[in-house]
């Protein structure tokens, strides 16, 4: 069901893993209220790229092989992959949105979210509210 879906950012991924964050306690929480409810949890591999590097430049190498190990024994998150047409289908929200501050990556994220009709964010980035979406660790 795609409104039990939640799409995991990068910014909610480092929250996740990186105790110093400021978002790392509601972070470990929410995740834990949302598996409780049975949501399901998605990203890209956009995402994931993201991650790695965010967590191998801020955190340490064996934080990003931690992430990476992880996230690919990981049977409670989804990964939609992008492809030719959401490629193309973020290039154009990503030109048409040009006065924003959005990342590449944030109109590859908002693509998918808009395609498979997921509100929910994991995320402390503003930019997802900018969008119209729900972004659940910013207060």
């Amino acid at each position: 069901m795609a409104g039990a879906d939640v799409f995991m950012d990068s910014s909610g991924f480092f929250a996740l893993w990186e105790a110093a964050d400021d978002h790392h306690i509601r972070a470990v929480q929410l995740q834990q209220e949302l598996v409780g409810k049975r949501r399901r949890f998605l990203t890209t591999e956009h995402i994931v790229d993201e991650t790695v590097t965010l967590l191998r430049m801020r955190h340490s190498p064996s934080a990003a092989v931690d992430f990476l190990d992880t996230f690919e024994r990981s049977e409670a998150l989804h990964v939609e992959w992008i492809g030719p047409e959401r490629f193309h289908a973020a290039a154009s929200l990503f030109r048409k949105h040009a006065d924003k501050e959005w990342s590449f990556t944030d109109c590859i994220s908002f693509t998918v979210m808009r395609e498979l009709r997921v509100r929910d964010a994991f995320t402390t980035d503003h930019h997802f509210k900018q969008a119209g979406f729900i972004p659940l660790l910013k207060r």
